[in-house]
């Protein structure tokens, strides 16, 4: 899991048994993000303030942000609103993480409202008397069971689901959002010998100082590009990292030799890949790259990348 934990910066979905350890592992994301820079702390605590949640001891917010509101959330309460709108539980994960346990027992409103706000990284608030803009550059990350009952292709319990009632379980998530998130991941039941095993695992310290060196690397790659901000606006933003560029950074950032061509060509024909997939994956393999100290894309780079598509989007 340590491979899918160092993407913390990318939209991740986790679909596994109950008690396989998906809720463990999104609460384990804080520990391993990088610090904040100053211009980061300072949007988030401005977010937090103008929601009454700035604490009275705390006048600027240094940690990131980890959401995880229920199932049973409303519109207003994950978007934003009010008759004086107020930021929702999107804008409150602004530099953090948003997870959503349980994804398709949330109403298919609520989830498609996300679309927006994964893409342009801004959620608008429109009422009578004007409209809101508040910041929602968030990192996703959710989890879920295969089926109603948890258990549809697990070793070791039988699933009691029939065919029907995955495939309409399933379908909860549309298409197009499942299209917007970048890592998909089955987590396994834990077998015992893994419990029982006394030896520890990578430390949260080790992985963090990893992540920090790739980030470092972005924002030196980055140094002075603006980020590409709403449709029709230009964002004085600096770009902080390669999950936040847009088509042109990514043609001039993330080429690939003749191999990497051929490799991603075969994925976008037998996957039946979109085009906002096509641009996920470079950018995921830049990172991967990152990680690697490696200065060019190679094959084994877009390799993983790809393999954390799901094998059909819609």
């Amino acid at each position: 899991m340590v491979q899918c934990r160092r993407f913390i910066v990318y939209n991740m979905l986790m679909s596994g048994p109950p008690g396989a350890g998906k809720t463990l592992l999104a609460r384990s994301m804080p520990s391993i993000l990088p610090q904040m820079t100053i211009e980061e702390a300072l949007e988030v605590t401005k977010i937090y303030s103008v929601s009454g949640l700035l604490p009275a001891d705390r006048p600027l917010i240094t940690q990131r942000p980890f959401r995880a509101p229920h199932h049973t959330i409303s519109h207003a309460g994950l978007v934003g609103g009010g008759r004086w709108p107020r930021p929702g539980e999107i804008s409150l994960s602004h530099r953090g993480v948003l997870f959503l346990d349980e994804l398709p027992e949330f109403g298919p409103n609520v989830l498609e409202v996300l679309r927006q706000p994964l893409e342009d990284k801004v959620v608008t608030i429109s009422r009578a008397s004007g409209t809101l803009s508040f910041p929602a550059n968030f990192t996703l990350i959710a989890a879920m069971n295969p089926c109603p009952c948890g258990y549809h292709g697990d070793p070791v319990k039988e699933c009691t689901c029939s065919n029907a009632m995955i495939t309409r379980y399933q379908k909860r998530i549309s298409g197009p959002l499942l299209d917007r998130i970048d890592i998909h991941v089955e987590v396994p039941r834990i077998e015992y010998e893994k419990l029982a095993d006394e030896r520890l695992g990578e430390a949260s310290a080790a992985i963090r100082e990893r992540v920090e060196r790739a980030r470092q690397i972005q924002r030196q790659r980055f140094k002075g590009l603006s980020g590409p901000g709403r449709p029709g606006e230009h964002s004085h933003t600096p770009l902080q990292c390669n999950a936040d560029m847009g088509p042109a950074e990514v043609r001039l950032y993330c080429p690939l030799d003749p191999s990497g061509q051929s490799l991603l060509r075969a994925a976008m024909n037998q996957l039946h890949l979109s085009a906002r997939a096509f641009h996920r994956i470079l950018k995921l393999a830049r990172t991967i790259a990152d990680l690697a100290g490696a200065e060019r894309i190679l094959s084994p780079h877009l390799a993983e990348a790809i393999q954390y598509r799901p094998r059909s989007t819609a």
